[in-house]
Parts: structure tokens; sequence; C-alpha cells
């Protein structure tokens, strides 16, 4: 569960009630996006006839775009979450990573989701030895990438969320 008991109405979109303007909510879709894309190698290499994650991914940039309505998207995350559910380590967690993104057009806060399933699985990838540092590394590319002007509401949001999220944002 990634999703807060008690919603932050700046993480939620303005059509639903909340304070979240559409094209800040079009950034954060682009950025969990852009975390998912990130490790989405783990799960092609394994498993390189099944496109659902890829298909995620790009339907939430479509999404962002206007090209693709919120539904459409929303299911094709699911598509790509159901690609996980057979699978272990990480590309399970990459596919899941690339769900969470898509959702994203449903529900803003999904951004975490993604971004938490791809620290999930650079380190499930990682020898044994090197989890916690591959993860490190990546919670701090993810931070590189979120845009300027929203990047404190996504590091207190981490902060916030971070129990829910397996604790991967930890500092």
């Amino acid at each position: 569960m990634i999703l807060p008991a008690v919603r932050d109405p700046r993480l939620v979109s303005i059509r639903r009630g909340g304070l979240l303007a559409e094209a800040d909510h079009q950034l954060l879709a682009l950025w969990a996006a852009t975390c998912a894309e990130h490790v989405l190698g783990l799960f092609e290499t394994s498993n390189r006839e099944d496109h659902r994650p890829r298909a995620a991914i790009e339907a939430v940039r479509a999404w962002t775009r206007g090209e693709a309505k919120m539904m459409v998207t929303r299911a094709i995350g699911g598509h790509a979450m159901g690609s996980a559910r057979v699978l272990r380590g990480a590309p399970r967690f990459a596919a899941y990573a690339a769900g969470q993104a898509a959702c994203v057009a449903h529900v803003p806060e999904h951004d975490l989701g993604a971004a938490a399933y791809a620290i999930k699985a650079a380190a499930a990838a990682a020898p044994r030895d090197q989890e916690r540092g591959a993860a490190r590394a990546e919670r701090d590319w993810q931070r590189q990438q979120i845009p300027g002007y929203l990047r404190p509401l996504v590091l207190e949001d981490q902060s916030r969320r971070n129990s829910i999220c397996w604790s991967v944002f930890d500092d």
C-alpha cells in the first residue's frame, strides 16, 4: 500500500477537489515515468516478449501530452502490474514501477509508487552486499530528476510516506 490514509490536498488534482494544478500533475507523471524507465531494462532483459511495462510508460507520457485518456492510461498501468505478478526480484519491481507510473494519470500520489518500486528493483538487481548502496544511488538519481519547484513537495511527501513505501526514501 503506497497511498496514505490521509491525503495531502497539494497532491490531489484540482479536478478532484485538491490543490494540484494540471501542469504539476503532468510533471509528476513525467517524473514517475522517468523513474520507471530508468529500471525498465531489469524487466525487459528477461521478458523480451512482454511489452506491457513499456506500454505503460509510453501511455502516461501520451497522457501528459493530451493524447491518451486517463482511464485508458490507468488500465494500461494495471496490465503492466499484471505482468509483474508472476515474477520475482528486480523484473517484478521494475514492472510494478511502470504500472504505478501509468496510474499517476489517475492519482498523482502514485508517483512515489513508481519511484519506490524502481528503488526496490535497483536494490534487487545488486549483489546482496551492495543492495543498500544501489538503493541509495537510485534514490539519489531520482531526486535529481524531480522538476525544480516540485522538489520540496516531493521530498516532503517521501518523508511523510516513507514508512508505507518500504522505507526506501530513508536518508
